[in-house]
């Protein structure tokens, strides 16, 4: 079973891996939502106990889902997040992503309260117990959307308040309207900003930090992929077709230290995540049970300190090429 750790300062107790399941909405190629249950029943089986989802994905399909897969599991730790907004006739503040495309994001109050009562329905539960905000509206300060979300936990839909995609000044700002249990980042060996500035400011604050795309959006697996017409990666500067080569080329020595390991390429990279502190949690998502198994396989891994800086050395940061998601 998956070792646990408080979610934050003296928080709940979950998983040290938890589960994406951004990747059930087909932006990684087809998703059977049959499969895709079983997939999180494995998750939870395995002790995969905080499963991460967003109003966002699939455009509410993806909290049904996951209300179908965790119901009756009292082992289940639901994660949704709120603030991006399709409705065209619904308000928000254009956020462009450095991908291409712009998102609308709304962290107005009337918002925030509507949001929570949808995303409870979509779920089928009572409370949520970790409620992020998605990004941060550039035209609402975080005071505004955060006093809202704090309303909801004083109401009892939520149990504890997360932020995604945030800076660690807005961090610091939020925290003092009411506490922040976990804040949400991309962070993996071909991602590591949040070494410099994000995670010491956590740490200050005992914030936990849930590490999204932590495979690389599946690059750290080892397997070049192909990318089909509705694959949400073809928006991503690092796997277009001369940065994918070139960062191919970059991290081989790494896919040859999980050789040389006697793991693969994926646990690696989680075994690393895992080993630079309990308070990082990063969040995998696979369609597969098979891949399930294998994830959780990297809780058993023990790198030494050796092995630590040769992946290290491997990686560096700064090492990909292309621009990250802003």
């Amino acid at each position: 079973m998956i070792e646990k750790s408080s979610l934050g300062s003296g928080g709940p107790q979950v998983g040290r891996l938890g589960y994406g399941a951004m990747v059930l909405e087909g932006y990684y190629g087809a998703s059977d939502d049959d499969e895709a249950v079983a997939t999180i029943h494995r998750a939870l089986d395995k002790g995969i106990t905080l499963i991460d989802s967003a109003d966002a994905y699939g455009n509410g399909h993806n909290e049904e889902l996951v209300g179908r897969a965790v119901k009756g599991r009292s082992d289940a730790f639901v994660a949704t997040k709120f603030g991006i907004v399709f409705d065209p006739s619904e308000m928000g503040s254009d956020v462009p992503t450095g991908w291409g495309f712009s998102l609308k994001i709304n962290g107005r109050p009337e918002y925030v309260r509507r949001s929570i009562d949808a995303s409870l329905k979509r779920l089928g539960v009572d409370a949520v117990d970790l409620w992020y905000l998605h990004y941060p509206d550039p035209n609402v300060p975080i005071e505004e959307t955060v006093g809202a979300m704090a309303d909801a936990v004083a109401s009892g839909k939520v149990r504890h308040i997360g932020l995604s995609n945030m800076t660690a000044e807005q961090v610091r700002r939020a925290h003092k309207v009411h506490s922040i249990a976990a804040v949400q980042y991309e962070y993996s060996l071909w991602r590591r900003e949040v070494e410099s500035s994000l995670l010491p400011t956590l740490r200050e604050l005992g914030i936990a930090l849930v590490a999204w795309s932590p495979l690389g959006a599946g690059f750290l697996t080892g397997t070049a992929p192909s990318l089909g017409p509705t694959d949400f990666r073809q928006y991503n500067p690092r796997f277009s077709a001369s940065n994918l080569a070139t960062n191919t080329s970059r991290f081989a020595g790494l896919i040859k230290l999980s050789d040389e390991f006697g793991i693969t390429p994926a646990q690696l990279a989680l075994a690393w995540l895992l080993n630079q502190g309990n308070d990082i949690f990063p969040i995998p998502g696979t369609r597969r049970a098979s891949r399930v198994d294998e994830n959780a396989g990297a809780s058993e891994v023990r790198l030494s300190v050796e092995q630590l800086m040769l992946i290290d050395q491997a990686a560096p940061p700064g090492v990909a090429e292309g621009s990250p998601l802003v």
